[in-house]
């Protein structure tokens, strides 16, 4: 585990869970935060027993934000050419949706040879020919 990650899961810990206040009463609120604009609104007020609202104070270090959990930060690959330019030590690779199965399986040979982490390896199944 990377310092970066340690960093982000410490600070984490620290940061409540932000919901949409009365989410929890009425099911045609999702949980998805709003912030509150009501006039006698017990969030926006800062209630005590209220849930914590959205503020500045709760961001990140500026290092840590856009992180990927595993501490990397990600770069989108569609080719070989595009992997040999990844860092390994700070970047790790995301190969793109759009790229197939052929062009996935060399860029997936060549991110182990240069050491590189592939954040989205898919499995892939082999093909059976018909008998």
């Amino acid at each position: 585990m990377s310092a970066a990650n340690v960093g982000k899961k410490a600070r984490s810990k620290k940061k409540p869970k932000f919901i949409r206040p009365e989410s929890w009463r009425y099911v045609r609120l999702k949980p998805n935060w709003r912030k509150p604009k009501g006039v006698d609104n017990k969030v926006r007020k800062e209630y005590g027993g209220w849930p914590a609202r959205v503020k500045v104070g709760y961001a990140s270090p500026k290092e840590l934000r856009g992180l990927h959990p595993s501490g990397f930060r990600e770069v989108m690959v569609h080719n070989v050419e595009e992997l040999t330019k990844v860092n390994p030590n700070l970047e790790a690779a995301r190969i793109g949706a759009t790229v197939g199965r052929k062009k996935r399986l060399e860029i997936i040979r060549k991110a182990k040879e240069l050491g590189v982490q592939i954040l989205n390896p898919r499995r892939l199944k082999k093909v059976e020919s018909p008998k």
